[in-house]
């Protein structure tokens, strides 16, 4: 059972509720799943990380990048990035503004430069987008994340209102992607430990 961790910042709320979604499409795949917000980083906390087999990582885009709070966790991780402890774990990663666009790539393009700094395996969300005249704003990613999950929440708009259900609903499919690219990852490398070969009680 794939081991993920869901660390992220939310400002208003809208950016848990993705963490809660993605969480449950993990946990529907059979991973075991947890989210942690950068408030409640203890030391327990960084060690549940290190024993992670996949983080993913969440924030909502602020003036065109992630929020400080995720970067103050960003900035703290050097700890564990200086011992490499994060190497080869998969990570993945998901942000929320009220526009359609507001400059959120470059959020993704910050955890994408953080995990491969940690040496991990990125998994971006593996859809098409809803690009049709016929697509409507609650289909599958519509707003058009390849590398990371896209989510947008009206700035007018309660936690309990937005993000839009299409939105949920592709962070649902996001989380039981990386669910299983991490469980196929854990089973290929546990593969090359035992030589190659699968154990005898495991052969066909």
């Amino acid at each position: 059972m794939p081991n993920i961790i869901i660390v992220y910042h939310s400002g208003y709320g809208h950016t848990k509720k993705v963490a809660e979604a993605v969480l449950g499409g993990a946990t529907d795949a059979g991973a075991s799943v947890r989210l942690m917000p950068v408030s409640e980083l203890v030391d327990d906390a960084w060690a549940q990380l290190d024993a992670a087999d996949a983080i993913v990582f969440g924030a909502p885009t602020y003036m065109g990048g992630p929020s400080a709070d995720f970067k103050k966790f960003a900035d703290a991780s050097s700890k564990p990035w200086f011992a490499q402890k994060w190497k080869d774990k998969i990570a993945a990663g998901f942000t929320n503004s009220a526009h359609m666009n507001g400059d959120k790539f470059l959020t993704i393009s910050y955890f994408v430069t953080l995990a491969m700094q940690h040496g991990m395996i990125w998994v971006g969300t593996g859809m098409m987008p809803s690009n049709t005249k016929a697509a409507t704003r609650n289909d599958l990613n519509f707003v058009g994340g390849f590398t990371g999950l896209l989510t947008q929440s009206p700035a007018d708009a309660s936690p309990e209102e937005a993000p839009p259900p299409g939105d949920l609903e592709t962070a649902k499919v996001f989380g039981a992607r990386i669910a299983e690219v991490t469980a196929r990852w854990i089973r290929a490398r546990a593969d090359v430990e035992n030589g190659g070969h699968q154990p005898a009680s495991e052969s066909p």
